[in-house]
């Protein structure tokens, strides 16, 4: 029998939200009594500026953690850095990619960024690296011929021309590959110039002759050198041939030889396979990824038809049941969705699972004990979803430092993780469990355990007070004081 499909639950409250702003809109054209012609269009806040306005516009305040990384930035000598990752803006990445970019911008230096793919903020100073064409290109001929990373020349051979002009003192990299650069004609030249690289690794790709993640299948062939690759239909996919043994060494002479080169990991279990292999001889920092907790925070449910919490439990039939959350894009084995739906066969049925970001086919293939959601990129939505969670539940199977753990923690909510990749470094004994990897019943024990104690430990307050420590200003500071003064 076809699984009923879920309707989006965030629908109305979406149109509620647009009929407010609209009449907050025409609320604030109405109070400006003194301006004699108001133009209507999408930047009216704009139109206000020097039209019976006779304050100044207001300074930024700042926290205590940005002030404290402008007293950091005060003490550097070099003033120009270049920032190069797949996308910018989107994504965990490009999120703290921009961070950077406007954290040093905004304390007297001079930045640029350089990206492969999609689009960049239009306040940014950046440069996109290749066309669409390019990264098709790019991405078919990697899956003939196993060689990602080796294309892009023309492209590339551009961007150095964009490098030059721009004259950095610090080129921070973040993930070269994505179908947009050619490793060894960049690599080749930053080693001919004096300029210090930083390169923060998101991954395993750098060190390993095909895959970005080893640890689902067990793989150690990376430490001495990769071959006869078993994960050739995992990204960056090939489907000809194998060219690990190729790619390994490739990598060990373009990555290996630099002077001024500093490594950075969001883990500690990452800088310990950095150190296991060929990278090994770099100075390595742990910078952990942070987030935004001025937008993940608690949500109180409140009886209101825009209240997303009570809009949330009254449309997904969730009262006086326990919620398991869960979040991915996408799901695969990998993330656990087969293990959620074991985990469904065992919790009592006070307990419901609510998966996030499932395509369609998936929501249908579900068991009716688990509900299935599609893919949301909206902060307030996910702070709604985690908030009315009674705990979140990661089964990833690898993964370098899921942040969607502290995303949980700064929204009130205990997590259980499996101690997979940096996963459990998220969590401490005051706000979650990290339980085996693929120890189901493991996990049940873990939800037992922090149900029963509800109200007693594993707090919402002990949860936020964690998530604070992982707040993305504290590592924006972290990364100025530990990395870029560090050097």
């Amino acid at each position: 029998m076809k699984k009923r499909q879920i309707a989006d639950p965030f629908a109305e409250a979406r149109r509620l939200e647009q009929e407010k702003l609209e009449r907050e809109r025409q609320e604030m054209i109405m109070a400006q009594n003194d301006i004699s012609v108001i133009s209507l269009d999408n930047n009216i806040e704009n139109e206000f500026i020097g039209q019976g306005m006779t304050d100044p516009e207001p300074e930024v305040l700042y926290t205590k953690e940005a002030r404290k990384v402008v007293r950091s930035l005060n003490h550097l000598e070099t003033r120009r850095v270049m920032l190069v990752n797949t996308v910018v803006g989107t994504g965990s990445v490009g999120r703290l990619m921009a961070g950077l970019y406007y954290t040093l911008s905004a304390n007297g230096y001079e930045c640029m960024v350089a990206y492969g793919r999609g689009s960049h903020p239009e306040d940014m100073n950046a440069y996109r690296i290749g066309q669409d064409l390019d990264v098709y290109i790019h991405g078919g001929l990697s899956r003939l011929t196993d060689r990602h990373g080796f294309y892009s020349k023309r492209a590339t051979r551009e961007f150095i021309n964009v490098i030059e002009d721009f004259a950095p003192d610090i080129i921070h990299l973040h993930n070269v590959h994505g179908y947009y650069l050619n490793i060894r004609i960049l690599f080749e030249y930053l080693k001919s110039t004096d300029i210090r690289v930083i390169w923060t690794l998101h991954d395993c790709w750098a060190f390993t002759g095909h895959c970005s993640h080893f640890e689902y299948i067990g793989c150690t062939k990376w430490i001495t050198g990769c071959y006869s690759c078993e994960q050739l239909s995992e990204y960056p996919k090939s489907v000809g041939k194998d060219n690990s043994v190729r790619n390994y060494a490739d990598k060990k002479e373009l990555f290996t030889g630099f002077e001024r080169m500093t490594l950075v990991t969001p883990s500690q279990w990452l800088k310990s396979r950095v150190e296991q292999s060929f990278l090994g001889s770099y100075h390595t920092v742990v910078v952990p990824t942070g987030i935004d907790t001025s937008v993940f925070r608690p949500v109180a449910e409140e009886r209101r038809d825009d209240n997303l919490v009570f809009r949330l439990r009254n449309s997904l039939n969730l009262r006086n049941r326990n919620v398991l959350l869960g979040v991915a894009n996408p799901w695969r084995t990998r993330k656990g969705l087969l293990q959620f739906v074991n985990l469904s066969k065992l919790i009592s049925e006070r307990c419901v699972i609510v998966l996030v970001g499932l395509n369609d086919e998936q929501i249908s293939s579900l068991p009716d004990s688990i509900i299935g959601i599609g893919h949301t990129d909206n902060a307030d939505e996910l702070a709604a979803l985690y908030s009315m969670a009674d705990i979140y539940v990661n089964l990833t199977l690898e993964d370098t430092f899921p942040t969607t753990n502290i995303e949980a923690l700064a929204c009130g909510t205990p997590v259980i993780t499996y101690r997979s990749g940096g996963s459990a470094e998220t969590v401490d004994e005051t706000c979650g469990i990290a339980v085996e990897r693929n120890s189901v019943q493991g996990v049940v024990a873990a939800i037992d355990t922090i149900l029963s104690q509800k109200g007693i430990a594993y707090t919402a307050a002990e949860c936020v007070r964690r998530a604070k420590m992982f707040d993305r200003e504290v590592r924006f500071e972290e990364y100025i004081r530990e990395v870029y003064e560090g050097m």
